[in-house]
């Protein structure tokens, strides 16, 4: 399940906003980690992934149920 959202990410099926409507509803989704979705993304790899992180003000073992209201507006304002 993991390993198919991460290749939904990266071939751009799934964006950032559909990635954390479907961590709200599915549990596995949900403790995916922050780090290895961001990794996923197209053009976006692990040293921008982590910079991008340290700007938001997530820490590296972050879970995406895990974040706050302010990060995933962060997130989303910067991936959609």
């Amino acid at each position: 399940m993991r390993a198919e959202v991460k290749q939904l990410l990266k071939m751009g099926t799934l964006s950032m906003s559909g990635l954390l409507a479907r961590a709200d509803d599915e549990v596995i989704v949900s403790k995916m980690k922050v780090l290895a979705a961001l990794e996923s993304l197209p053009k976006l790899g692990k040293v921008k992934a982590r910079r991008t992180m340290e700007e938001i003000g997530i820490s590296e073992s972050r879970r995406l149920r895990g974040l706050g209201k302010q990060q995933r507006a962060d997130l989303l304002a910067r991936f959609g």
